[in-house]
């Protein structure tokens, strides 16, 4: 990419606001691409942009999901997914102290070293980055901010009385499990999120909690990187992780990065240990005042691979570091894999030549999701290897003899996250359009397997851990305080003699079932929807086939229109959130189809942008007169660029034809009339070229159907600019005027001489 000619390291702890000033920065350019340490961070961003600039605009990419509008502007991925080889005026990469990491931080050092954005690019992460990126970016301006709010900690308490809307953490399935049946117990329920969950399984799940349906969350370290919850205390319940190789305690930043999770924004937060366990008193104090070492090694690989054979790829993956603060990547799992693959004898017979070289290195980045002995999870690689060189593309029969096993929504919830992480595994190969014969097709029911799966997932999860969920609940209010356990029915531990009594007793009380997933279904079914599934009716209602699922509002411009959303019965908080969000990005859709012949092309000069904003602003329609000043600056290429866009350049008006159709008028006059508090909407008959406009009709609306007021009418803009030319011009057919109008000779005139009139 072309080196920026900005480059900011926005460095500081959680809650300054990093990701959210990225975004709003991004979106003042034309376009952009915004990396992410998770899939789960790049649906939340692509969901805050999309509610922006609406889907047609937004590409998001991860490694198991693609999601390409025809003509992105702005793109948000994964830091992997990045496809840095696209210009775009902006570029962001977010968490980048992951550098240190060390199976992904080459990745991000390879962001920081190469990825640019023509105009500007920004490098949000921790202030332990400072020294580093002052060696890896010399020409990055580092700008720091304080954190928000206050996070201070406060004495460790017993699990049972951790206060509400508490985080507890923990690093290991079981711990996790554990915690959240003993929430059950005595708390009425806990919500989950694990790094394994699916993004629709931790959605369901951080929606019961945000919805307040439960008041504890038990999480692993999956919830410190950015994701935005109502957590107003973070209790960890253990110190130590297994991180792939070795069991070790937590590195102090680790901690902060979860315990920045409590206080969100303005809200000031807490964090402690769970009784018995204690945090030390020194990595209490650099938790509070955000003091950390610094990051002084970051980890590098070559990024200018030599397919030219499987030898010269192994020489290109060892080349040494070009700087001493690089560290080379040892321990990745696609270099690993690939050094394994390279000592068979059925791989090497296969790469042949570099187009298979290059086949064999992607197929070993596919992600090891399933997590299980790194053995298996290379020969599952070796026979995908050795069925697209032997086939071409992968066979249907053989994903199906791989997949059909996965399509099972029974078992328990240890058995459904397995079976989620291997279905992932297949939606990332699916997502190799090139790999497949049929790639649309195996999308779409990998989707749907998984989808399945996390919806059986969620519910086995709030079986297990959330106690009658919903019950004797007012909708929309808070859950009642439960009322504290009877001596006998406190938490009884696994090796307690009664343990197994409790545990049967359970098993044969009644429970309330969890809602029916049906109301659930719904609201996943709006939220995926294609755009075309809505439309907008002639009152501003969103609707569904027959339904109305939400209505247009005022919003803070004629072209940036506010949703209100009907009640969805049942639906629940969250529910009511994810649709409202896919309402307002569908209507941030529909007006950018509106105006697209207006948006069609690339860069524009900041005087062009100023001639269209006008056009726009009046949804197709603007007096010449307000954009004179820009339009004077213009030079010859930027008028032929507004020329090609179908904009008309008139005495008296800019206005674009294409919007002048009845189809556009109709739909214009929706956004027109919810802007200027019009009712009825104006309707004017489809291709009249003169209407009278009620009493007291307002200019500004009728300029912006494209109908402008002369003389108690109002005149279609092309029709008005006909009529100010012949009104202008020596010898003057007042019959043929008239005609034009479709008016009797005497009111023509006095129409024909307010137009002439305007200046």
């Amino acid at each position: 990419m072309i080196d920026a000619s900005a480059i900011t390291a926005l460095l500081g702890p959680t809650n300054t606001g990093k990701t959210h000033r990225a975004i709003e920065r991004m979106l003042e350019h034309e376009s952009g691409m915004f990396g992410l340490p998770l899939r789960l961070l790049a649906r939340e961003v692509y969901d805050r942009v999309t509610a922006r600039v609406g889907e047609g605009r937004v590409a998001l990419i991860t490694g198991e999901e693609k999601r390409v509008p025809k003509r992105p502007d702005y793109w948000v991925c994964t830091v992997e997914a990045m496809p840095v080889e696209r210009e775009v005026d902006f570029v962001a990469v977010d968490e980048v102290q992951l550098a240190a990491h060390p199976q992904r931080g080459h990745v991000f050092t390879a962001r920081m070293l190469h990825a640019r954005g023509r105009r500007e690019t920004w490098f949000l992460g921790s202030d332990t980055m400072r020294a580093a990126m002052g060696e890896l970016v010399p020409a990055a301006k580092v700008s720091a901010h304080p954190r928000f709010s206050k996070l201070s900690h406060v004495d460790p308490v017993p699990l049972q009385r951790t206060p509400s809307r508490s985080a507890v953490v923990a690093f290991s399935l079981p711990q996790v499990y554990e915690i959240a049946e003993r929430l059950r117990i005595t708390r009425g329920g806990a919500a989950v999120v694990l790094g394994a969950l699916s993004p629709r399984t931790r959605n369901a799940q951080v929606a019961m909690f945000q919805a307040g349906e439960v008041d504890h969350l038990v999480a692993t370290d999956a919830i410190g990187m950015g994701l935005n919850l109502d957590v107003r205390h973070v209790a960890f319940a253990s110190l130590r992780k297994f991180d792939g190789t070795d069991v070790r305690d937590l590195d102090p930043t680790e901690l902060a990065q979860i315990a920045g999770r409590a206080g969100r924004h303005l809200h000031d937060g807490t964090f402690s240990a769970v009784s018995p366990l204690s945090l030390p008193r020194d990595l209490i104090e650099s938790i509070e005042q955000h003091r950390f070492a610094s990051v002084r090694r970051v980890w590098w690989r070559n990024h200018a691979l030599d397919f030219a054979s499987l030898d010269a790829l192994l020489v290109s993956l060892a080349a040494p570091p070009p700087m001493r603060i690089l560290m080379r990547a040892k321990s990745a799992d696609d270099e690993a894999a690939l050094l394994t693959l390279s000592t068979h004898a059925e791989v090497r017979a296969r790469v042949t030549d570099p187009s298979r070289v290059k086949l064999l290195w992607e197929v070993c980045c596919v992600p090891d999701f399933r997590k299980l002995l790194f053995e298996a999870h290379v020969d599952a690689l070796r026979e995908l290897f050795v069925e697209r060189c032997d086939h071409g593309l992968l066979r249907d029969r053989w994903l199906a003899e791989r997949i059909d096993p996965l399509d099972d929504t029974d078992g328990d919830v240890d058995t459904l996250v397995a079976r989620i992480a291997a279905v992932r595994t297949w939606t990332y190969v699916a997502n190799q359009h090139d790999w497949l014969a049929h790639a649309a097709h195996w999308q779409e029911r990998t989707r749907a397997l998984e989808d399945r799966l996390s919806d059986a997932l969620h519910s086995a999860l709030v079986r297990r851990f959330v106690d009658q969920p919903g019950a004797a609940r007012d909708r929309g209010a808070r859950p009642r305080a439960r009322v504290a356990p009877k001596p006998e029915e406190r938490e009884v531990s696994r090796g307690h003699p009664f343990a197994q009594l409790r545990a049967l007793r359970d098993a044969m009380s009644p429970r309330v079932e969890p809602r029916d997933g049906t109301l659930r279904r719904r609201v996943d079914e709006l939220v995926e929807a294609p755009h075309g599934r809505f439309s907008l009716d002639a009152h501003g209602r969103i609707v569904d086939g027959d339904e109305a699922l939400a209505r247009l509002v005022r919003g803070p411009s004629i072209t940036l229109p506010g949703v209100e959303l009907f009640p969805l019965e049942g639906a629940g908080g969250g529910g009511q959130a994810r649709v409202q969000r896919r309402m307002v990005a569908w209507a941030r859709d529909a007006m950018h189809d509106l105006l697209a012949p207006l948006r069609a092309g690339g860069e524009r000069s900041p005087n062009l942008r100023g001639v269209l904003y006008r056009i726009e602003q009046g949804l197709g329609t603007a007096w010449r007169r307000d954009a004179q000043l820009a339009l004077d600056a213009l030079t010859a290429d930027e008028r032929a660029t507004l020329e090609s866009l179908g904009v008309t350049v008139g005495a008296a008006l800019l206005y674009a034809p294409a919007l002048l159709t009845p189809d556009h008028v109709a739909r214009r006059a929706v956004f027109v009339a919810l802007h200027h508090g019009l009712s009825p909407p104006p309707s004017i008959p489809a291709g009249a070229v003169t209407v009278r406009p009620p009493r007291n009709a307002q200019p500004d609306a009728w300029l912006a159907l494209g109908y402008p007021l002369w003389a108690g009418r109002a005149v279609r803009a092309d029709i008005a600019e006909r009529v100010l030319t012949a009104m202008r011009a020596e010898t003057r057919d007042l019959s043929q005027i008239a005609r034009w109008l479709s008016l009797p000779t005497n009111e023509a005139h006095a129409v024909a001489a307010a137009i002439a009139a305007t200046r």
